[in-house]
């Protein structure tokens, strides 16, 4: 079996942990077991640098066009969802990745983003604590749950702010690999899960 292609979408004014969290959880998932679980790589709309939260420059491996289909889509959250909520051809691209793949996982206002890809409706959906009004009203057709640190709907996993990504992305990796790879990727990180 060949490895799941992890793709994490990067733009400016992601919220570093929101990507690097989950990066860190597939790779080295993948790691520990010679690499045969995940491929994990990241895509932006376009060549070249992007400017994460708090300045760190970061270079995307794919453009978009170029991308590998996902298996595994994550969409990051920070404060660069604001303005990516009405950029039609990002929404369409999350939409038609998300259609292909075997699962979606957004992190903190990444779900502003699925919302607007018209991902969550009628499904259950958490946030960040500070975007749960936003999501609400983006999405009038989602349960939207405060306090909850992950949704799971089936294909679409939801995660709360910043550092809930690790644990919505070792719960994944403990859905699709076992929960002695997801125990196994949590002790190597010397990771506490929070449910």
């Amino acid at each position: 079996m060949k490895p799941r292609n992890v793709a994490i979408l990067l733009f400016d004014d992601v919220e570093v942990l929101d990507f690097a969290g989950p990066f860190e959880v597939f790779a080295v998932a993948s790691e520990l077991h010679d690499y045969a679980l995940f491929r994990v790589f990241t895509v932006a709309a376009s060549a070249g640098p992007i400017r994460a939260r708090n300045g760190l420059s970061v270079l995307p491996d794919y453009p978009l066009e170029s991308a590998p289909r996902p298996d595994v889509l994550i969409i990051p959250g920070g404060g660069g969802t604001r303005a990516l909520m009405h950029n039609t051809a990002i929404c369409g691209w999350i939409a038609a990745a998300a259609g292909q793949a075997e699962l979606t996982l957004s992190v903190c206002s990444g779900a502003l983003l699925l919302a607007k890809a018209g991902l969550l409706a009628g499904l259950r959906a958490t946030t960040h604590h500070q975007a749960i009004d936003l999501l609400r009203e983006v999405a009038p057709d989602t349960e939207v749950l405060a306090g909850e640190r992950y949704v799971d709907n089936g294909r679409i996993v939801t995660a709360a702010g910043i550092s809930a990504g690790i644990d919505a992305s070792l719960y994944v990796v403990g859905r699709l690999c076992g929960e002695e790879v997801s125990t196994r990727t949590a002790a190597y990180m010397e990771y506490c899960v929070s449910r």
